[in-house]
C-alpha cells in the first residue's frame, strides 16, 4: 500500500527574537567588554534591567547603566554600538528564513531601540513583513504587548503564528499571549524559574524547520 506524502502545514506567520535567536550578539558584547566573563556579567545585568523594567526606558541608557553597574568603563557601550553592524547570524539562521519566506509571513519582536533594532534586522537580508521593537511597543518583553503588536500588524491570531525565542524569559510572554514557542537555546541557558516550557528546545536552528512544517498538522 502506497502512502501519499504529507503536505507541509506551516503557520501563517513566524515571529523571531532577534538578538539571541537569529544573531550572535553574545560575541559582540564580549568583544566590547574585553572578555567573555566581563561580557556575560554585563549582559546578565542588562537583561535583568530590561526584563524587570516593563515600560520602555531608552535601550542605550539601560546598556550604559548595566555596564557601569558591573564596573565597565564607558568605552564598553561605545564599542558595542561601533560593532553593531557586525552582529553575525547564527549558523542556519539565513537558511531557515529563506526556507520559510515562500510559506509564512516573517516578523521580528526584539528588546531594542527602533534605531538599533532595524539596523540589526537588516543584517539578515530578509524582507521582513513586520519589525517590532520594545521602543515602538512601549514595553520590553516579556510583557505581552510587543508580541501582541506584531500579531496585530501581521493581522494573524496567536494560534496562527509561531515564535522562535532566544531567551527563556520569552516564555513568560509567549505563554500569556498563546504563541507556541521554539527555544533556540544556543548558549545553554537555564529556563527561568516559573517560565512555561517551550514546545521544543534545541541548541541549533535546524530542528525549527520540520517543527514549523508540521505546525498545523492534524
Amino acid at each position: 500500500m502506497s502512502h501519499l506524502p504529507v503536505a507541509p502545514a506551516y503557520p501563517q506567520a513566524v515571529l523571531f527574537d532577534l538578538l539571541t535567536a537569529l544573531l550572535d550578539s553574545w560575541t559582540v558584547w564580549n568583544r566590547a567588554a574585553g572578555s567573555e566573563a566581563a561580557g556575560r556579567a554585563w549582559r546578565a545585568e542588562y537583561l535583568r534591567r530590561t526584563y524587570g523594567c516593563g515600560a520602555y526606558q531608552p535601550y542605550e541608557h539601560l546598556v550604559q547603566e548595566a555596564a557601569s553597574a558591573v564596573g565597565l568603563p564607558a568605552s564598553g557601550p561605545a564599542a558595542l554600538e561601533a560593532g553593531w553592524d557586525e552582529l553575525p547570524a547564527w549558523d542556519g539562521a539565513r537558511e531557515l528564513l529563506r526556507a520559510l519566506r515562500p510559506h509564512c509571513r516573517l516578523a521580528v519582536v526584539t528588546n531594542c531601540s527602533a534605531r538599533l533594532g532595524r539596523r540589526a534586522a537588516a543584517l539578515l537580508g530578509v524582507d521582513w513583513d513586520v519589525v517590532v521593537t520594545s521602543e515602538e511597543a512601549g514595553y520590553y518583553k516579556p510583557d505581552p504587548r510587543p508580541y501582541e503588536l506584531a500579531l496585530a500588524r501581521l493581522q494573524v491570531q496567536p494560534s496562527e503564528a509561531a515564535f522562535v525565542a532566544g531567551s527563556g524569559y520569552d516564555m513568560f510572554g509567549t505563554s500569556k499571549v498563546g504563541l507556541r514557542t521554539y527555544w533556540h537555546n544556543r548558549v545553554g541557558l537555564t529556563l527561568p524559574e516559573g517560565a512555561a516550557q517551550p514546545e521544543l528546545e534545541s541548541p541549533r536552528l535546524e530542528a525549527a524547520l520540520p517543527w514549523l512544517q508540521r505546525f498545523n498538522a492534524a
